[in-house]
């Protein structure tokens, strides 16, 4: 059964900042939210895979999107049980199929910057004949989209250093994920869509962050049709984009917006209001792109 819907932030939640003191530009004592990181060690049946570093919430979707999106977990993959483990820091994903991955999987942790890990090339071999669906993306959908989006009390408002996406129908954000990687954050889109059987084809996926390859790649892997963000672009995000049919929109601020592959399923319906609507609307936050 899916949870209750919208899935929002929870930045009151005590487990995921933490108080630090220090002082600021004039030498005069401060006190700030600062994002807590933990390792997650993620098991496949009796091999351990990877282990992440994440902020901690949501451990089940993080590790069966992280599985998911690195091919690990087929679509027709029957999952016996996703256990937790507070404790040691450990999940473990259970399936009714026989998995192996020795021979292409070799422990790392993954920090919190943007690197994938150890099977990216896997991932781009698993875009080989992909089609994404047709959809339709109206720009009176993104402008009411980014200012839900960018005013839902969040760890980015409330402590920076994080990144947050949101898996998206029509005008309405459905789930919205954070953590210190924009890897992390669409993985735990991703498990929550693989465990609830949730449609990607009139899906749009919102990410504060750049639109790199590994943002691309994954999407599409999602069967997500189209991906947005406040942030730009990477040629190489581009590249893949137009070579598999995703809709890449970015720098969207207010108003304002790029779009740089996809532009068929892009419908301006909305009337620009000018320039002062566009910067009413920019995002006031203390986190990073």
């Amino acid at each position: 059964m899916i949870p209750d819907l919208p899935i929002l932030p929870h930045p009151a939640d005590p487990r995921l900042t933490r108080r630090v003191t220090g002082t600021d530009q004039t030498g005069a004592p401060t006190e700030i939210a600062v994002v807590e990181e933990r390792p997650l060690t993620i098991f496949l049946n009796s091999q351990e895979i990877v282990t992440a570093m994440t902020i901690g919430d949501y451990p089940d979707y993080l590790a069966l999107g992280f599985l998911r999106n690195q091919g690990m977990l087929k679509a027709d993959d029957v999952v016996t049980g996703v256990d937790y483990d507070e404790e040691i820091e450990t999940v473990v994903v259970r399936t009714e199929r026989a998995t192996s991955y020795e021979e292409k999987v070799k422990k790392k942790t993954r920090t919190s910057g943007c690197a994938v890990g150890t099977v990216f090339g896997d991932m781009m071999e698993g875009l080989e004949g992909l089609v994404l669906p047709e959809a339709e993306v109206r720009t009176s959908w993104l402008y009411k989209l980014a200012r839900e989006i960018n005013t839902t009390p969040s760890l980015y408002l409330e402590a920076g250093a994080i990144h947050g996406t949101v898996l998206c129908q029509g005008d309405r954000p459905l789930v919205y994920m954070e953590d210190v990687g924009r890897h992390n954050a669409v993985d735990k889109i991703a498990g929550f869509m693989f465990r609830h059987a949730v449609p990607a084809d009139d899906k749009i996926l919102y990410t504060t962050g750049r639109l790199t390859s590994e943002m691309v790649i994954k999407t599409a892997q999602m069967g997500i049709p189209v991906l947005a963000s406040r942030s730009g672009f990477t040629a190489w995000g581009v590249e893949i984009a137009r070579q598999i049919g995703l809709t890449l929109i970015g720098r969207m601020r207010g108003q304002r917006f790029v779009c740089l592959s996809g532009e068929d399923r892009l419908i301006r319906d909305a009337a620009l209001t000018g320039e002062d609507e566009d910067r009413k609307h920019r995002r006031k936050g203390a986190g990073d792109d």
